[in-house]
């Protein structure tokens, strides 16, 4: 079994994946976020198809820990997760995996124009990461 994450974004949602033994994150692909429907029924594919037992999903939080705007936008989505998949749906501090993800990206020497996409799974895979480390 393993562990979906997603970033959650009003555009696009990244996605990742963990392998079976839970202890590598992969970045898969992104999931455009409208319309709603249609991202539930590639999120409920991917449940399936993956043998997935948790998504996770990253909580945005500033610096100081706090939960600003952007939090209760995802404490919605998560709400709405809850009601619509059967797998466990869990969150986890996403502070920085942006940023981190377009560093990444730059330092391999990718464009800015050519991230979009690949920024969203990369977050998604770097949030997963720290999930996993934390549970060995």
């Amino acid at each position: 079994m393993r562990i979906l994450a997603l970033d959650h974004g009003t555009v696009r949602i990244g996605v990742a994946l963990s392998d079976e033994l839970k202890m590598l994150a992969q970045p898969l692909e992104f999931i455009p976020a409208a319309p709603f429907a249609d991202f539930l029924l590639r999120l409920k594919q991917l449940l399936k198809e993956k043998e997935v037992e948790l998504v996770l999903v990253g909580m945005p939080r500033n610096m100081d820990g706090s939960y600003g705007p952007a939090a209760l936008k995802v404490q919605e989505f998560v709400a709405v997760l809850k009601e619509s998949i059967t797998v466990p749906v869990r969150t986890w501090d996403e502070r920085l995996t942006t940023v981190q993800a377009h560093r990444m990206l730059a330092e391999a020497g990718m464009k800015a124009k050519d991230r979009k996409g690949k920024v969203d799974r990369s977050a998604a895979a770097i949030l997963l990461q720290s999930y996993l480390d934390g549970l060995s």
